[in-house]
């Protein structure tokens, strides 16, 4: 079976596969169908918008997200730890460290800090798909293996910039990378 995998906009996804219809971070884009699992990274409201998850959800669906978002959203809500793995309906969903050590509000004071988000490893199909969340290029990202689709955000405030997100692709070489948290509307990346 084929994999879809669309781009909404910022780090919103849309992945079709196995009859299921998988969003991550709904925020931005059209969502022209009804969700049966929302994977959110974390708490930011560009990555967990509670009026986008209830509008995309289906009735019986599943949202997947960190502790830190259970304030925020409702509906049937499963928090994975880091590290935790879940099977759902045949699509393997793991947990996976997400946050920066470079990129910082303040000093001492990262954007995304240590164990609040988390980045996805999602097997469908047989392939392997790593949505890295917002993140710096970390040092956990060199064990990973095996990944089929890479979406690795590139926008430099919060994120890996372009370079350090090229960097992080070479590392992890997945056979397809998809760069997202882009702000520019048009979708294109600018080195």
């Amino acid at each position: 079976m084929v994999i879809s995998v669309k781009w909404l906009g910022h780090a919103s996804f849309k992945i079709k596969g196995k009859n299921k219809t998988i969003y991550i971070d709904p925020y931005m884009g059209d969502y022209d169908e009804k969700a049966d699992l929302i994977l959110i990274t974390h708490s930011h409201y560009d990555h967990c918008d509670p009026i986008k998850v209830k509008t995309t959800l289906k009735n019986e669906g599943l949202v997947i997200a960190p502790t830190d978002c259970n304030r925020k959203i409702t509906g049937k809500i499963k928090s994975l730890s880091l590290g935790e793995q879940i099977l759902i309906e045949k699509i393997e969903i793991k947990a996976v460290k997400a946050y920066n050590y470079k990129r910082f509000k303040v000093p001492g004071k990262p954007f995304h800090p240590k164990d609040l988000g988390v980045g996805y490893l999602i097997k469908l199909n047989g392939k392997i798909i790593y949505h890295a969340g917002d993140t710096d290029f970390i040092p956990e990202m060199k064990e990973l293996k095996n990944i089929y689709l890479a979406l690795i955000p590139s926008g430099g405030t919060y994120t890996m910039d372009n370079v350090e997100a090229a960097e992080a692709t070479l590392r992890i070489n997945p056979k397809i990378v998809i760069p997202m948290h882009i702000w520019n509307e048009e979708g294109r990346i600018q080195a």
